[in-house]
């Protein structure tokens, strides 16, 4: 009976997926958090002069959570003060289930 309730156990943590962003300082310095919804989420380096602040990892988001995904970016990079998140690299890692799992990574910015 005991290993039932494991099973079914395992399998809803499995099946829920563990979406997660990390976000680790590599700046100098402090800043005050910013509001996270201002945060841009840009593709490409703006034009404008910018700090680096940190890198940004999200991963294990479904593939229909795109606005979830960069929501959570925003929040916790307004942790370190950034005005917008540079997304470097995306993509999808198969799940099993067929419908797979979203990926990011990028760079917290702050503007000069």
């Amino acid at each position: 009976m005991k290993l039932q309730y494991i099973v079914v156990a395992i399998a809803v943590v499995v099946l829920s997926g563990c979406a997660v962003v990390d976000v680790t300082k590599t700046s100098k310095g402090f800043y005050d958090k910013t509001n996270a919804n201002e945060i841009e989420i840009l593709k490409t380096r703006p034009e404008r002069s910018y700090e680096e602040l940190g890198t940004v990892t999200a991963s294990g988001f479904a593939a229909t959570d795109t606005a979830k995904m960069h929501n959570a970016i925003r929040t916790k990079s307004a942790a370190l003060g950034a005005n917008a998140v540079i997304l470097t690299e995306e993509g999808m890692l198969p799940d099993g289930w067929g419908s797979g799992r979203k990926w990011a990574t990028g760079v917290a910015i702050r503007y000069k």
